[in-house]
């Protein structure tokens, strides 16, 4: 590890940056996460082997001192260096591939440097959930991303259980050698020709988007034991028709239409398309 000493304190606080590293291929570091590297304080990385390979195919030197910060270490070291950024320091946080905070260590140290009164700032970079989702080959224009789901078989399949009717794409990670029991899972909850993809190793040498229905792609994990860093993407349900009100309530809707403006035509339509029903029954509930 890198020793720099840090003495002396700034009357201004100093800052936080997060680093947004490349996934797998190291020409996706931008010019800033270059930049930051070669001028933080501290440079505090959930890796720091990793990060010195990095460092080194991207013939970067990083003068600042080197500390490690991951699961096993961010609840101590996190008011250490929030004490450096009070005393006005740079420092810089990088995982070993994508944005800290998103499934990665970070949020710790964020929100105590935000409590500090420490400002927070990113250099943007390459994202597992944005890069599978534009590849998946699902619909991108809305989604939620689920992190990883519950290592143990009972709590994963009751939280499949509330993720079943989400219509929005969903987007997971999940571990090599959980991954076919999970898709197994999904298929149970989802159903079998739920489209979904499986996109590992992204941006690496070996990566590979396997697209198919839930049960077929469970069927594959199976069979192949996929390896690496795995993202898994997964259709929304279809929507689901707004439940038909009673008689009175559907006049009551139009009525409200009509009070409001619209047409008895238009006002009809409308209630009729919320619905889900054809246009001349409506009609026909409204002059009864």
């Amino acid at each position: 590890m890198k020793e720099r000493a840090l003495v002396g304190e700034m009357s201004d606080p100093g800052r936080l940056v997060l680093l947004g590293a490349p996934l797998g291929n190291p020409a996706d570091a931008s010019a800033r996460f270059r930049d930051v590297l070669a001028t933080a304080d501290v440079v505090a990385a959930e890796d720091t082997r990793r990060l010195n390979r990095l460092a080194r195919d991207l013939a970067v030197s990083v003068p600042g001192r080197i500390v490690s910060y991951f699961e096993g270490n961010e609840e101590r070291r996190t008011p250490e260096l929030v004490e450096v950024l009070t005393a006005g320091y740079t420092v810089a946080l990088v995982t070993d591939g994508g944005m800290p905070s998103v499934s990665d260590p970070g949020y710790r140290l964020v929100r105590a440097a935000l409590d500090a009164g420490v400002p927070v700032t990113a250099a943007p970079g390459p994202s597992a959930v944005t890069t599978a989702l534009a590849l998946s080959g699902l619909p991108c224009d809305r989604f939620c991303f689920e992190g990883f789901l519950p290592r143990t078989p009972g709590s994963r399949r009751a939280r499949l259980r509330t993720l079943a009717a989400e219509e929005r794409t969903l987007v997971l990670f999940e571990a090599p050698h959980r991954v076919a029991d999970a898709l197994a899972d999904l298929a149970a909850a989802f159903g079998t020709d739920r489209p979904a993809a499986l996109c590992r190793e992204l941006t690496k040498t070996y990566e590979e988007i396997v697209r198919r229905p839930l049960g077929e792609l469970a069927d594959w994990a199976a069979e192949n034991e996929p390896r690496g860093e795995i993202t898994l993407v997964v259709a929304g349900a279809p929507a689901r028709p707004a439940e038909r009100p009673d008689d009175d309530t559907l006049r009551a809707a139009v009525a409200a239409r009509e009070a409001a403006g619209l047409s008895r035509r238009d006002a009809i339509t409308e209630v009729a398309t919320e619905y889900a029903l054809r246009r001349r029954d409506v009609y026909t509930i409204t002059h009864t």
